[in-house]
């Protein structure tokens, strides 16, 4: 059995050093890992549970109820799902996690064929790509029609949409790019008006939406 130091012991034992719950969780988990170097169960330790009890002692006092508690939990769930998914995946990040970044390609992909549709572009006058990159970037999703060139990504900052003009769906550089926040793909009648006056495209469908 690998050798032990008594400190996680003397912490449990004399816990009034740890006044907040992040010191307090901190203490616990190092002395859970201490306990796994040893070869022990955590569950057992008498350093580890006097520890979590001085834990649960300091979010007892930390004030409300378990049904204030709850009900404060219920509310945070409706709010986070009235939100747009693909604004939260951007602000929470999507690198190093395969189901969020495949989720966020999907959202993606909805809010630009969206995008498209208020653009006033049928199926076929327009490509739509996913590069997935690397595991620690977001990767992108493009949709790229003979006159714009559009991508959505995230990065640490949270997400973005890049747009610029193009001469044609073989033109990969193009114009000066312009930038918009990705929470406005929420409203894709706004962000195509948007994008129509920046890049001063011209078709009829847009010449529709530049009148309204």
């Amino acid at each position: 059995m690998p050798h032990e130091v008594p400190f996680r012991f003397n912490q449990a034992l004399d816990a009034s050093g740890l006044t907040s719950l992040d010191s307090a969780l901190r203490s616990a988990n190092d002395a859970i890992r201490d306990c796994q170097r040893s070869g022990k169960r955590a569950e057992r330790d008498p350093a580890v549970l006097l520890l979590l009890r001085h834990l649960g002692s300091l979010a007892a006092s930390t004030g409300g109820d378990d049904l204030e508690l709850r009900n404060a939990c219920f509310e945070t769930v409706k709010d986070l799902r009235r939100r747009p998914v693909l604004t939260t995946l951007a602000l929470d990040g999507v690198a190093y996690n395969a189901e969020r970044k495949k989720l966020f390609h999907g959202e993606a992909r909805r809010a630009l064929t969206a995008l498209a549709d208020a653009l006033g572009y049928e199926r076929r006058d327009f490509d739509l790509r996913s590069n997935q990159g690397g595991i620690a970037v977001s990767g992108e999703v493009t949709l790229h029609s003979d006159e714009a060139y559009i991508q959505v990504s995230c990065d640490c900052r949270g997400g973005r949409v890049l747009f610029r003009r193009c001469r044609n769906r073989r033109d990969y550089c193009g114009d000066p790019n312009h930038f918009a926040a990705i929470d406005d793909l929420t409203n894709p009648t706004q962000l195509a008006a948007r994008i129509c006056r920046e890049l001063r495209l011209a078709t009829p469908a847009i010449a529709d939406l530049l009148a309204a």
